[in-house]
């Protein structure tokens, strides 16, 4: 085949690898795109394979996380072209990632079905550490809503995403061994019972509960959607109209709900400025029985350092103080919009390196959970709902909620802040724990511990979101363990594929010098 068809081949199949997620949601062409990324890679020419698997990194990442130049364009004032140009730029770096697969598929000769997610697992794992990692856009995701959900309370999504490249290497292999001349009907049939025996196995896991709810302890919660532009939420001179509007949606709620919510940063100021406020709130949300959970920009004179946090107003065992023990600060930090690598270097190059509020400081890795209406809170501030493992190792199995909370306005109304939602789906379903999801402009929503959206706000429009929802209790297989056993089924194939070609090297040489 003509090597250019090739590449546009493999980069139309990257492009619609993203309709798998959401919002768009056909799950099936998860398996599609990774057909063409297989197809490609097999291709004879090894210097065509390796370009094919980088222009299909290309495609999907291009376009997956096009909506990253609303934030650059609008809030960082860089020209239309050259907030594109960085898009491009990071999906170029991330294709470096496919590249690596592909070449790893040819120098190591891959044929059998398991060793193409063994690989997949390797370099989605790397993609997800270096340079801190960007683990957006894993193929697991696009199989929430599919049959083989239930792999994930067990495996997780790094599991999820093994399952769908090695149903998709399964299926190139029947395919291509039916297409082979003479044609392999052994082989065709083998994949073909291997590709139904894997997809029963993973449709029966969905059958089986790891958690329960415990009703008694259900709690009525009230998320605040503020709608604050946000070429306005950091302006200074909009920080009375925040204050009014945000104090009068939570007065509006005092004594009506067990639980506020407000989303993250909801007051563009530092916490400690507002300290009346707080300490106000404070008395009244005791008095009405109802407590308060605000994302606060948090200054720690004590050590000097600026977190992203939560603070819990209107507890009686714990009372609000600047200080409180009954707070979350953020660990895990987005590059360029929470802090700037080589700052001194990049700063003064332009506003697209100084975004607002580019100066956090990390929290601790593990941090005790929020404690609200006698329940606890597993939480995670924004980016963080995509990070399964950190969840994992606060323990969130010994908590009640996981609560997110997230300002998406930095994307506009674009495909980014419903990727997102999607992935709260996701640690709900890993977990087996509710999700309570508080967002400036949306998606404000209410999970399940099922990874099932149970209330949504509209997107955009100034609201409250009320529901109760009831705790769980009982621990996935994943919530224990983690990633550790797919990570270590993974090594043992992998040792396994040596060994094989070890043994076949040294059977292949004694047939060819016979000992006499």
């Amino acid at each position: 085949m003509n090597k250019y068809l090739t590449y546009l081949i493999a980069l139309f199949s990257g492009v619609i690898g993203v309709f798998a997620f959401a919002p768009f949601n056909y799950w099936p062409l998860s398996y599609v795109s990774l057909l063409g990324l297989i197809w490609a890679i097999k291709t004879p020419q090894k210097s065509t394979a390796l370009f094919s698997a980088f222009l299909w990194g290309l495609g999907f990442f291009t376009f997956g996380v096009n909506w990253l130049h609303v934030s650059i364009h609008q809030f960082g004032d860089a020209p239309l072209v050259v907030s594109y140009f960085l898009v491009v730029v990071l999906a170029a770096y991330l294709s470096l990632y496919p590249l690596l697969f592909a070449y790893l598929v040819r120098r190591l000769q891959v044929q059998r079905a398991v060793m193409y997610p063994v690989l997949w697992t390797f370099t989605e794992f790397l993609r997800g550490w270096v340079f801190t990692g960007f683990p957006w856009l894993q193929f697991g995701y696009t199989q929430i809503e599919s049959p083989f959900a239930g792999i994930a309370p067990i495996f997780g999504v790094t599991g999820l995403t093994f399952f769908t490249m090695f149903v998709s290497a399964v299926i190139f292999n029947g395919v291509f061994a039916w297409l082979s001349a003479p044609r392999k009907i052994t082989m065709v049939v083998a994949n073909v019972l291997i590709l139904a025996v894997v997809a029963l196995l993973a449709g029966y896991t969905s059958k089986a509960k790891y958690v329960q709810d415990i009703p008694e302890k259900a709690v009525n919660i009230t998320l605040v959607q503020g709608n604050i532009e946000q070429n306005l939420k950091w302006d200074p001179n909009y920080l009375s109209q925040t204050m009014e509007k945000y104090g009068r949606l939570i007065g509006d709620n005092l004594g009506k709900t067990d639980l506020i919510i407000l989303p993250e940063a909801a007051f563009p100021t530092y916490e400690n400025n507002i300290q009346p406020f707080f300490q106000m709130l404070q008395s009244i949300a005791e008095k009405t029985n109802t407590e308060v959970m605000i994302g606060t920009i948090y200054r720690d004179e004590s050590v000097g350092k600026l977190f992203n946090s939560i603070a819990v107003v209107g507890n009686k065992a714990m009372p609000y103080e600047l200080k409180t023990p009954n707070r979350y600060n953020k660990h895990h930090l987005v590059p360029f919009g929470e802090y700037v690598p080589l700052e001194n270097l990049l700063r003064p190059l332009g506003t697209v390196f100084n975004l607002p509020m580019s100066a956090f400081q990390s929290g601790d890795f593990v941090q005790k959970p929020l404690s609200a209406k006698n329940v606890n809170f597993t939480a995670a501030i924004c980016y963080e709902i995509i990070l399964g493992a950190q969840l994992q190792k606060n323990k969130v199995a010994d908590s009640n909620f996981i609560l997110t909370i997230s300002n998406d306005a930095w994307f506009g109304n674009s495909i980014g802040p419903w990727q997102h939602l999607q992935m709260a789906q996701m640690r709900a379903l890993e977990f087996g724990k509710p999700v309570i999801r508080a967002t400036n402009t949306g998606v404000t929503a209410f999970i399940n511990a099922q990874g099932e959206i149970v209330a949504q706000a509209p997107q955009f429009v100034e609201t409250v979101l009320t529901h109760k929802i009831a705790p769980t209790e009982g621990k996935t297989p994943y919530a224990v363990l983690g990633d550790t056993p797919l990570f270590i089924l993974s090594a043992v194939f992998f040792l396994l594929h040596f060994l094989g070609g070890f043994v076949q090297r040294r059977i292949l040489k004694k047939m060819q010098y016979p000992t006499t």
